[in-house]
């Protein structure tokens, strides 16, 4: 390239020294973007042959997008003259704190993604009446849902004196570890017998009353 280069004018030289960076950036990106359809076609072919539900498919389409998108920047990085130890150790050092800081919010990320499970499974509605339970034949924290966000999803407790409101706020995690009790619209009402008629009571009280001899 360089022996090439020497027989070219110098305006040419310049024009050169621009270009080929500028295709190695190109390719690059075409590359990428090949890679990521190829990654997509193969992931949604997969799902469809052995039935994987559209929640599991999402996260993993967008795990291989950031690792191809990293890749990329890295390389374009590289073919602008920074040198690839330097990059390595830079992205290293951020992967590093971003697992601390990951581990560190794990708990909050697992909320956020457990209300995203509950908005697309719909495990219950808003209305309904659940019991959150340890096991099947120990009672739990039990309510009427009346809110659902992010982190927290609230119950209002019917045990709850009256005019003494409680509220239950129970982890949007818990509810995938625990067995859950539902009541779609609320708790169901036990309706008393209706009562019996005059002449049931008197037809009853003969039959228990024994008759006198004659």
């Amino acid at each position: 390239m360089r022996r090439f280069q020497m027989h070219l004018p110098e305006w040419m030289q310049d024009w050169l020294e621009i270009l080929i960076p500028g295709v190695q950036i190109f390719l690059i990106i075409f590359v990428a973007w090949l890679i990521n359809w190829l990654i997509k076609r193969i992931i949604l072919r997969a799902g469809k042959a052995y039935d994987l539900p559209h929640e599991l498919l999402m996260p993993l389409r967008g795990v291989f997008r950031w690792i191809i998108i990293a890749a990329a920047i890295l390389a374009i990085l590289e073919r602008l003259g920074m040198s690839a130890t330097v990059l390595w150790t830079a992205f290293t050092s951020f992967a590093t704190v971003g697992a601390v800081a990951f581990f560190a919010a794990w708990s909050v990320l697992s909320n956020l993604f457990c209300a995203l499970l509950i908005v697309t499974v719909s495990p219950f509605r808003l209305g309904d009446y659940i019991e959150v339970l340890d096991t099947a034949e120990k009672p739990g924290a039990k309510g009427r849902v009346i809110d659902l966000n992010m982190l927290y999803i609230t119950l209002q407790d019917d045990s709850a004196p009256a005019g003494m409101p409680n509220l239950l706020q129970i982890p949007n995690s818990l509810i995938f570890q625990r067995v859950i009790r539902r009541w779609k619209g609320g708790m169901p009402v036990v309706t008393e017998s209706t009562p019996a008629t005059n002449d049931e009571e008197a037809s009853a009280m003969e039959i228990a009353t024994p008759s006198k001899p004659a």
